[in-house]
C-alpha cells in the first residue's frame, strides 16, 4: 500500500477510525491504549514494530470492515493469526494489523469426522478440542503456532505419513478477498482458489474459516530419543537407513540441539499413530540403537506430544530452510559441523522427513510442491540479548553449506525475506498458476506481507 511512513492521522482519518470502532464487534487498539504494547508484539522477540492501529476482529464481518478502512486510508496491511512466523509478517510499522486472534470458533461433527475451525485458533487449542472426540489431523510441531498460517503454508507435522499435510486435510475455506467479498473455496466451488490456498500462503485474501477432515485417533506413541553429539555421524546414518523401512503410521524427525542439561546432542522426535502395540514393534530398532542416552518415547495424547516442540515467545529467532532430496554422508558431515559451531546453546537444527501419504500427492495437485520422499531441514538460531548478526550469520552459513545438495522446492513457512527468485523456486512449476490466481484475487498486491507471489 501507499504511504508506509505515515505516522500522523488527519481529522478525516480519526473520523474513519471512530467509525471503524463503532462498526467492529471486536476491538480497535491504538497507540497509547494500555494494551497496545502487549498486542503489537509477536512471537519473535527480534520483531519490534509499531502499527498505527490493531483491529482485533470477532468474525468475517469485522475483517471486511477493517480491510475497507485500510484501503480508504492507504494503510499497509498485516494479517495476524498466531503471529508465530520468524520473519514477522504479522505486524507492520504505521499500518493496520488485522488481528484474527479473537476468532476461536470450533464446531466438531464427530459423526462426519469434520471440524469447522476459525482462523484465530492455535494448534494446541485445536488439537485439545478434537482429540476429546477421539479425532486428529496433521498439525505442526509447536502448540503455540497459529492454525491459519501453518495450514496456508502447507502444514508439515508428525502425522503427515498417515494423514498427509495439514493443507491436504482441508475440505473448504472461507476467505475475504481484497475487494471485501466473502467467498468459499472447495473442490466444487472456486476450485482454482481451493488449489492455491493449499500451500499458497496468505497471498489471495484473509481466510476466516477452515473445514477440516479429521481422522479417528487420539493417543500416539511419541517422544524423544537422544544420543551424544560425539556419535552424531553414525546416528544420522542409521536414521537415514531406518527411514527406508518405516510404515506410514510412523514419522521420525531428527534434531541437533542441546539436551536438558545443556549438552550438545543428536536425537529423534518419534510419533507413531495407530495400534500402539504394533508401534512398539516398529520403533524397536530406534530404542536399541546406541544405546541412547535418553528414551522418553511412550503412549501419550497427541496434545502432550506437541509440547516437545514448544519454543517460548519473546526469544530472538532467525531461521533458514530448504529441501534436501537425501541425507548423504557429506550433508550429514555439514550438519554436524554446524551443530558444533553454534553461537547460542538454544539454537537447533530440525530435519523433517516427508513420506507416506504426504509424499504420494502429486507436486501440482496443491500449491505446496515439495512432494516425494525428501527432507525439510530448518536451521533456527535462538538467543537472548544482543549479537543478532552473529546468530543470524550462523543460520545463513549453515544453509549456504547445505544449498549445493538442495532441490528447488521449498516449504514457505520456513522461508524468510529472500526475494522473488527464491519464492518462485520454492513453488517450482506451480508458480505461474499461483501468479494468475494472485492477479485475479489481489491484483494490487494488498496482501504482500507474506512469502509474496506477485500478480501475474
Amino acid at each position: 500500500m501507499k504511504n508506509p511512513d505515515r505516522q500522523i492521522m488527519s481529522v478525516s482519518d480519526l473520523q474513519q477510525t471512530k467509525r471503524l470502532k463503532a462498526n467492529l464487534r471486536g476491538k480497535v487498539i491504538l497507540p497509547g491504549d494500555p494494551e497496545y504494547d502487549s498486542n503489537r508484539m509477536v512471537w519473535n522477540g527480534m520483531i519490534n514494530r509499531h502499527p498505527a492501529l490493531i483491529a482485533q476482529c470477532a468474525g468475517p464481518g469485522d475483517v471486511v470492515q477493517a480491510l475497507r478502512y485500510a484501503r480508504e486510508l492507504n494503510l499497509e496491511i498485516a494479517v495476524r493469526g498466531g503471529g508465530h512466523g520468524v520473519p514477522g509478517y504479522a505486524t507492520v510499522d504505521n499500518g493496520l494489523v488485522i488481528d484474527l486472534s479473537l476468532m476461536k470458533g470450533l464446531v466438531i461433527d464427530a459423526q462426519q469426522q469434520t471440524a469447522l475451525a476459525s482462523s484465530g485458533l492455535r494448534l494446541g487449542e485445536f488439537i485439545q478440542s478434537i482429540q476429546a472426540h477421539g479425532l486428529l489431523t496433521t498439525v505442526g510441531t509447536d502448540p503455540d503456532t497459529g492454525l491459519s498460517g501453518l495450514t496456508l503454508g502447507g502444514g508439515i507435522g508428525s502425522l503427515m505419513g498417515k494423514f498427509g499435510l495439514t493443507c491436504d486435510n482441508v475440505r473448504s475455506f472461507e476467505m475475504v478477498t481484497a475487494a471485501g467479498e466473502v467467498v468459499h473455496a472447495n473442490a466444487a466451488e472456486n476450485p482454482d482458489l481451493y488449489w492455491g490456498l493449499r500451500g499458497g500462503g496468505g497471498n489471495f485474501g484473509i481466510v476466516t474459516n477452515f473445514e477440516f477432515q479429521l481422522h479417528q485417533a487420539s493417543n500416539v506413541l511419541g517422544g524423544i530419543i537422544t544420543h551424544p553429539i560425539s556419535r552424531a555421524r553414525e546416528v544420522l546414518q542409521f536414521y537415514r537407513d531406518f527411514l527406508h523401512q518405516i510404515p506410514d503410521e510412523l514419522t521420525v524427525f531428527s534434531t541437533l540441539n542441546n539436551d536438558s542439561e545443556g549438552h550438545p546432542s543428536v536425537g529423534f522426535l518419534v510419533c507413531y499413530v495407530g495400534d500402539l502395540n504394533a508401534g512398539e514393534h516398529v520403533i524397536e530398532p530406534l530404542r536399541k540403537f546406541g544405546p541412547p542416552l535418553v528414551d522418553l518415547v511412550q503412549p501419550m495424547p497427541y496434545f502432550d506430544f506437541l509440547g516437545w516442540g514448544h519454543l517460548p515467545r519473546g526469544l530472538r529467532y532467525y531461521g533458514k530452510g530448504g529441501t534436501l532430496p537425501e541425507l548423504s554422508d557429506e550433508v550429514i558431515d555439514r550438519l554436524i559441523e554446524a551443530a558444533l559451531s553454534k553461537t547460542s546453546p538454544l539454537s537447533q537444527i530440525l530435519i523433517q522427513h516427508i513420506h507416506g501419504v504426504a509424499a504420494r500427492v502429486a507436486p501440482d495437485a496443491t500449491a505446496f510442491s515439495a512432494r516425494g520422499d525428501c527432507f525439510i531441514p530448518f536451521i533456527l538460531s535462538v538467543w537472548e540479548g544482543d549479537s543478532d548478526q552473529a546468530h543470524a550469520d550462523w543460520a545463513r552459513k549453515t544453509w549456504t553449506s547445505l544449498e549445493p545438495f538442495s532441490s528447488e522446492a521449498g516449504y514457505i513457512n520456513f522461508l524468510g525475506m529472500e526475494g522473488q527468485e527464491r519464492v518462485k523456486s520454492a513453488y517450482g512449476g506451480n508458480y505461474t498458476r499461483l501468479a494468475q490466481l494472485k492477479q485475479h484475487y489481489d491484483p494490487e498486491n494488498i496482501f504482500k506481507l507474506n512469502t509474496n507471489i506477485l500478480p501475474g
